[in-house]
């Protein structure tokens, strides 16, 4: 494989991680929990709010991306849900923080960046198989 193939690999594998952390966010964006306590522990028994991930991309050293998923900052906002049974007495539970429409942004770069990929690994291939037909 050519170091421009490896490139677009590396490009088009970031694109699915990204739409991967993107879907998962999106599927727990209802996902809500008890708010902490003030020294951060959650009251017994009660549920955990889903955390929500960032893909982190950064370029390679000899060309190509590579990507690290972490748990993004903050991971949670309190949202008004007094029907909770886990509601605080002020009636707030802990909700991840998702924005729906930056999620939607990010699925929309990531099919974009993918599909580019995609066709900078065709464009390799076709000058491959000229330069192979021109030899022969």
């Amino acid at each position: 494989m050519s170091s421009i193939s490896t490139i677009a690999l590396s490009g088009m594998n970031a694109a699915a991680r990204r739409l991967e952390v993107s879907a998962s966010n999106v599927a727990n964006v209802m996902s809500t929990g008890a708010l902490p306590n003030a020294d951060g522990s959650l009251p017994a028994g009660a549920p955990q709010a889903y955390a929500p991930l960032e893909l982190v991309q950064t370029a390679s050293a000899g060309g190509g991306t590579q990507t690290t998923v972490t748990t993004a900052k903050p991971s949670t906002i309190a949202v008004y849900d007094p029907q909770a049974s886990f509601a605080n007495q002020d009636g707030l539970v802990a909700a991840p923080n998702v924005d729906l429409s930056q999620e939607l942004v990010g699925q929309m770069i990531a099919s974009y960046s993918f599909a580019a990929n995609a066709k900078v690994m065709k464009a390799d291939d076709n000058m491959t198989k000229s330069l192979l037909n021109i030899m022969a």
